[in-house]
């Protein structure tokens, strides 16, 4: 009887340990997986053809197109530029020029992936329409209250997500200089809690 306990234990821990990184590895990925750049993380080959099968896992269960990072590349941001979480009771200032490219947005997501439902039925930024200064530079407020200028509502009751999404970015993936990306990638701070 204690040879099965033992073993039945021991299959257990052996599922959840397996299950539990399987997990982690699709929805965080790894220094092999995933390259972090301050507070953003993009995933290295995500679109590519010789991708690992817990980008391509990653890639499938976020619903995106699967477009090469050459076209296409998805900053996620948990945490702020001094490594702290994000959270929707807070307010944050997003201040950058924004990444050399055709075309990028900036959006808030729940803690489940979704877009934040929000009465001003604002839901994103873009290269296009953000306001800059005389610098070119952008400053997008996140809070729950309106703001004058770039304002993205959040709701209180969810985790908070950003995604940075760049099309046809100038520099291509044989090209990148990580250091250079993360100069161009904005800097996401804490303006304070409630």
């Amino acid at each position: 009887m204690a040879i099965l306990i033992n073993f039945l234990l021991f299959v257990g821990i052996a599922l959840a340990t397996g299950l539990g990184s399987a997990w982690y590895m699709i929805e965080k990925g790894s220094q092999l997986t995933t390259r972090r750049l301050g507070p953003w993380v993009v995933w290295r080959l995500a679109g590519h053809i010789d991708a690992d099968p817990y980008t391509l896992a990653h890639v499938v269960r976020s619903g995106r197109l699967p477009m090469t990072t050459s076209n296409a590349r998805y900053y996620l941001a948990e945490r702020d530029s001094n490594g702290d979480k994000l959270y929707a009771d807070c307010e944050y200032e997003i201040v950058g020029k924004g990444p050399r490219a055709r075309w990028w947005s900036l959006a808030a997501y729940d803690g489940n992936g979704r877009l934040m439902d929000n009465p001003a039925q604002r839901y994103a930024y873009n290269s296009n329409a953000v306001l800059r200064d005389g610098e070119g530079r952008y400053r997008i407020v996140l809070a729950r209250d309106a703001r004058p200028g770039n304002w993205l509502p959040v709701r209180s009751e969810h985790r908070l997500m950003l995604m940075l999404r760049v099309y046809g970015p100038e520099v291509s993936d044989d090209n990148i200089d990580a250091d250079a990306e993360r100069r161009e990638l904005p800097e996401i701070r804490r303006l304070g809690c409630r």
